[in-house]
């Protein structure tokens, strides 16, 4: 067997593995150490490559940002701000038809916020919201699939844990991940309130009624979410700012939501201690599947299984599209599989190359050209310019033709074609992650294995799982209809970069 074949027939044995319930990290891993013995022959490099492998791995800067938003989460848990989320948005909606199910997914936005865990912001939201929903009326399958979808804006909103990965993996910029991400999650927010407005009067018995709240009260309890939109400003904010990289504002919001857990008076010595074992569990858990990817991935490589399939599929003559589309339908199969950081770890590597060797159009020169162009006019005509000149720019920009190089002279830029090119890469990366970041919190909502709609079912027994899965199916149909949206008009996701 050749090591291709090699390769190819690795990527079968891992799923089985996986889904014979051996942990995911674990499977990896092992089959990364067995390929890499078998592909060369010799166990002293793999132990060598365990040894160093680690140590990079473990060694990056940008992992730490992992911990910092892990546990941003668990103190914003602690300081109450799930509660006063969830009471502002439910004193602005809740006296409308299906108002508290869209308040509970307003709150979960809000959380996702100062939160990068989809189940944590489940977990969280479930607690505070399904006791409401209960208590107005709402039925058991359409809370908990509210709450279940609600939760996955925890990894589409940033900060994001899975985004940190992809960028990571892919080495793009987090914080124009995290910039690009904000449109498409509040999208996603916007769609399942119109969801549930549809559902409540499809099934007008699944919602119950709320009084509506004195504008007073609404006021007040608008003034108690301060802290999250001093959270997310200081964090995002000073991330896209450059006041501090990525990490250092993970931190700042770990700081700032620990203290603002202390100052609430919820902070105990005890919930601090369990806040941290919980923040370095799930790290651990994180930097094992990690790991075991990175040795996967490894062997991947040796074998050059990404280059040959990149090649392979671009002989095929699909248009670029048709490739995407395939990859996106086979990320909402696998979804219902497998989990969110395991699939990006597992296949990113493999579907990336692919994606980067295509051309989607995105970026051209001409376009970049006029932008510069017109940033220079919107100043003033550059001294000296001919009048010939400047309508000869103003016509090729008007036509969407692309700047000779005199013209460009007279204007004092500089644009070529490998400009263009690497811009367009980056745009590529950026949109892609996006689109994957989506379908991928599809799967978490997607019968039979969605992780939120088992965490949500574990806090609500007395609902049978099949009245969920009913339910949810409306809110995967809208993230269908989010990810078609944003798949024909990339502008969407890239807009917000060019600002």
């Amino acid at each position: 067997m050749s090591m291709l074949e090699l390769g190819f027939w690795s990527f079968p044995l891992l799923l089985l593995i996986i889904f014979l319930r051996a942990p995911i990290g674990l499977a990896m891993l092992g089959m990364g150490i067995a390929g890499i013995w078998l592909a060369l022959g010799d166990p002293s490099v793999f132990l060598a490559k365990l040894k160093t492998e680690t140590f990079s791995t473990f060694s990056s800067y940008s992992l730490t940002i992992i911990p910092m938003f892990l546990l941003m989460g668990q103190f914003a848990t602690l300081s109450g701000m799930s509660s006063a989320l969830f009471k502002a948005a439910e004193s602005m909606l809740g006296h409308r038809k299906g108002g508290v199910a869209m308040a509970s997914v307003g709150a979960c936005a809000g959380f996702g916020a100062i939160c990068g865990s989809s189940l944590a912001t489940a977990a969280t939201m479930s607690k505070v919201a399904l006791p409401e929903l209960k208590r107005y009326g709402y039925s058991g399958g359409f809370s908990t699939a509210t709450l279940a979808a609600g939760g996955t804006l925890g990894i589409l909103i940033p900060p994001s844990v899975i985004l940190v990965i992809y960028a990571i993996l892919t080495e793009q910029n987090i914080a124009k991940l995290f910039l690009a991400a904000f449109v498409p999650g509040i999208l996603a927010a916007v769609g399942y309130m119109i969801t549930i407005s549809i559902y409540v009067r499809l099934f007008p018995k699944a919602a119950g009624t709320r009084p509506p709240v004195p504008y007073s009260e609404r006021m007040t309890a608008l003034l108690n979410v301060w802290p999250v939109v001093l959270v997310f400003g200081l964090v995002v904010g000073g991330i896209y700012l450059g006041w501090f990289t990525p990490t250092e504002g993970a931190a700042v919001g770990a700081f700032g939501t620990g203290l603002l857990a202390f100052l609430s008076g919820n902070l105990t010595w005890t919930l601090f201690r369990d806040a941290i074992l919980a923040t370095a569990t799930t790290t651990g858990m994180i930097f094992f599947i990690i790991l075991g990817a990175g040795f996967y991935n490894s062997f991947l490589a040796l074998t050059q299984v990404p280059q040959e399939l990149a090649t392979y599929v671009l002989s095929l003559g699909l248009t670029p599209w048709m490739v995407l589309a395939l990859i996106l339908v086979f990320y909402l199969v696998f979804g219902c599989l497998m989990d969110s950081l395991s699939m990006i770890l597992l296949t990113i590597p493999i579907f990336f190359p692919v994606i980067s060797a295509m051309d989607f159009g995105l970026v051209s020169l001409a376009e970049l050209q006029a932008a510069k162009a017109l940033e220079v006019l919107a100043v003033g005509v550059p001294e000296g310019m001919a009048a010939g000149m400047l309508d000869s720019i103003q016509t090729a920009i008007a036509n969407g033709a692309e700047l000779t190089r005199e013209q460009m002279k007279a204007l004092d830029i500089r644009m070529t074609q490998g400009m263009a090119n690497r811009i367009e890469a980056e745009y590529l990366a950026i949109w892609f992650g996006i689109l994957v970041l989506i379908v991928v919190e599809v799967g978490l909502i997607t019968p039979p294995v969605g992780m939120n709609l088992f965490i949500i079912n574990a806090m609500d027994r007395e609902t049978p799982m099949v009245e969920t899965y009913k339910a949810v199916m409306f809110f995967v149909g809208s993230d269908i209809v989010r990810v078609i949206l944003l798949v024909l008009f990339p502008s969407i996701t890239l807009f917000v970069l060019t600002l």
